[in-house]
Parts: C-alpha cells; sequence; structure tokens
C-alpha cells in the first residue's frame, strides 16, 4: 500500500486463543492508520468496546493532511461512542478497552509516524536487527517496576499484571501517550494486543521479525506462537514494515562532472 508517498507492507493476524470463548481483540489497518484495542467487559462488551475504537480511528485513514492532534481527538470520538452506548445498553455497563497503534501524520510539511497509547497493548520498532519497545504499558505492574518494588521478570508473573491504569471508557478521556518520529527505511512495527507479549518474550520477538518474512507470514507466525505458548488470551498483531528504498537510478543531471582530462 502507499500512503502519504510511502510504499508499506502490512500484516494482520488474530485468534482467539486456547482459553477464552470470544474474540475482545479487534483491529485496524489500511489508509497509514494501524490500531490493535483489546476489549474488557466480558460477554460482548468488551469486543463492542474494541470495536468501537478501532471503527473511530479507522474514519482518519487515508487522509493525507492527518496531525497528531486529529488522533487523540477521534481517540475522545471514541470513548463518548462508547459511553453512549454503554449509557443504552446496562449489559455494557463498565466496558472499556486499551488502544495503541501508529499512523502516518504529516509533521513539518512531511510524512511521520505518530504512535499513540493507552494501555498494556503494545508498539515495537525493529530496525536493523534492534527491538525497541516504543510504548510504555499503564498497568499497576509497570508502575510497581517503576517504582523498583519489582523486576521485569517478576512483573510476568505478578497477579496485578492484567489490570491496567488507562483505558477508553472512562467519563474523561486519560493523558494519551505519543509519540512523533521520521519514517526510516528498512522498519517494521508490530503493534499488538498483550495476548502476544504475554505469551512471547522480546527475544523470540525479535527473532521472527529477523527471519526474513513478509508481513503477513511475520504477522500470522508471531499469532501462531502464541498460541502455541499458552494461548491464555485473545492475541492480535499488526506487522506493519518500510522497506528498504531500492537502489534508485542515477540521475545523470546530479552526477558531479570530472575536470578535462
Amino acid at each position: 500500500m502507499s500512503t502519504t508517498g510511502l510504499d508499506l507492507r502490512v500484516g494482520v493476524a488474530t485468534d482467539v486463543g486456547r482459553v477464552r470463548e470470544h474474540n475482545e481483540d479487534a483491529a485496524f489497518a489500511d489508509g497509514g492508520v494501524f490500531v490493535v484495542a483489546d476489549g474488557m467487559g466480558g460477554h460482548a462488551a468488551g469486543e463492542i468496546a474494541s470495536g468501537l475504537t478501532v471503527g473511530a480511528l479507522g474514519e482518519l485513514a487515508g487522509r493525507e493532511d492527518l496531525r497528531l492532534a486529529d488522533i487523540v481527538g477521534q481517540l475522545d470520538v471514541a470513548n463518548r461512542r462508547i459511553l453512549r452506548s454503554a449509557a443504552k445498553n446496562p449489559g455494557q455497563t463498565g466496558m472499556a478497552t486499551t488502544v495503541t497503534g501508529v499512523a502516518l501524520v504529516s509533521a513539518g510539511g512531511s510524512p511521520h509516524w505518530a504512535v499513540l497509547n493507552l494501555g498494556d497493548s503494545r508498539v515495537y520498532r525493529y530496525i536493523e536487527g534492534t527491538l525497541t519497545q516504543v510504548t510504555v504499558d499503564h498497568s499497576e505492574v509497570q508502575e510497581l517496576v517503576d517504582a523498583g518494588f519489582i523486576t521485569p521478570a517478576e512483573a510476568l508473573r505478578h497477579p496485578l499484571r492484567h489490570t491496567v491504569t488507562r483505558s477508553l471508557g472512562r467519563e474523561i478521556l486519560p493523558q494519551v501517550d505519543t509519540w512523533v518520529f521520521p519514517p526510516c527505511p528498512g522498519e517494521r512495527f508490530v503493534v499488538c494486543s498483550d495476548g502476544l507479549t504475554n505469551e512471547v518474550g522480546d527475544d523470540e520477538i525479535r527473532a521472527i521479525l529477523g527471519a526474513g518474512l513478509d508481513a503477513q507470514a511475520c504477522a500470522q507466525t508471531l499469532v501462531e506462537r502464541a498460541v502455541d505458548n499458552g494461548g491464555r488470551d485473545n492475541v492480535t498483531v499488526i506487522v506493519v514494515e518500510l522497506p528498504a528504498y531500492p537502489a534508485a537510478e542515477v540521475d545523470e543531471d546530479t552526477v558531479p562532472r570530472g575536470g578535462a582530462s
């Protein structure tokens, strides 16, 4: 796909996992907008919250003049839609959702990546063999790790590891974490629900990203690995790749001329 002049490769995969009856994850990946939402609330309520969220953000797809402020504003729209739906349907009371993603925005007159996050779903960036977690989890265990009370390894099995501290579905939109930076040829992003990261460690994610698979095969492999490793939650993965630019044909008009022989 091509958005704002960038030729992107995209893969999307999801699975209900081995334990849950319903898939409360939702994803949108088109038109320069790539987001995953992990619904909470049980029964059908979680999937309604996540669906409303990715639907709202999907309305921004294809906009050439998209700004970071538009994304944050649309998250507020999604939040209000969740609250309205819950008010009309008592069975949806208390439903909420995490949301995370990456989108192409205009900044300084050129395309930039904007990463957004509320909750404990994640965005990773992979480039030149290095995997970096861009987002920071909004969770009780992350606060304990930040305060030095537990280690990252202990956080993986802590009883509060699923308790998020920010989400959509609250009366007031929480502060949205955002990052903006320019694109880099050869980079890949992984946008995922915690169904991936609870089952697949960063080293394993890095190895799969570096295995030479295309974006769709990479997304599918990550999901399959999470299910194979336990599949205790729904798992959803989007892989977005900006391939390295091919060697351009030399423009004769810009080739330095040698001196007279």
